[in-house]
């Protein structure tokens, strides 16, 4: 009698847990494009807008191999009044990383909400293709936004 309880109280539970973490496992492994961001505390993803609480200034739809992709990104967020700012461009589709910038500790200057204050973003890619821009604002609270836009190199 003892053997049937330890059975049902012990053994079959982790013989369910191994057979439903299989199953889920074997769904994930056959979607291979799925994404899994774990360290995502808050974030508002989508494309820029003027209601976004972060938006990409400056990017073109369209570049030629030679022309520089210079962008500035605005912040109507207070609680981001400083941070860390994230810029990478990837391969639409692909998520290859192509460039990245990082622009550490930036806060707003008086009466902007326009950064990188004192530098800028500037890349050429000389390779035609489509492209995503992603930019990520991380306060120093480790909350962020982010937001993307699709660009295209001719």
């Amino acid at each position: 009698m003892v053997s049937k309880k330890v059975f049902v109280v012990f053994v079959l539970p982790v013989i369910f847990s191994l057979v439903f973490g299989s199953t889920v496992m074997a769904d994930i492994l056959q979607k291979p494009d799925r994404e899994l961001n774990m360290w995502q505390i808050s974030s508002s993803e989508g494309n820029s807008s003027h209601n976004a609480p972060i938006e990409i200034i400056g990017l073109s739809k369209q570049y030629s191999t030679s022309e520089p992709i210079e962008i500035r990104v605005k912040i109507d967020d207070s609680s981001f009044n400083c941070g860390d700012l994230y810029v990478t461009i990837y391969s639409a589709g692909k998520h290859d990383v192509i460039t990245q910038g990082g622009f550490f500790e930036q806060c707003f200057e008086k009466g902007s909400n326009i950064i990188p204050v004192g530098d800028e973003f500037s890349r050429i890619i000389d390779i035609t293709g489509s492209y995503e821009l992603v930019v990520e604002m991380v306060s120093k609270k480790l909350t962020n936004i982010s937001t993307s836009e699709v660009f295209t190199i001719k």
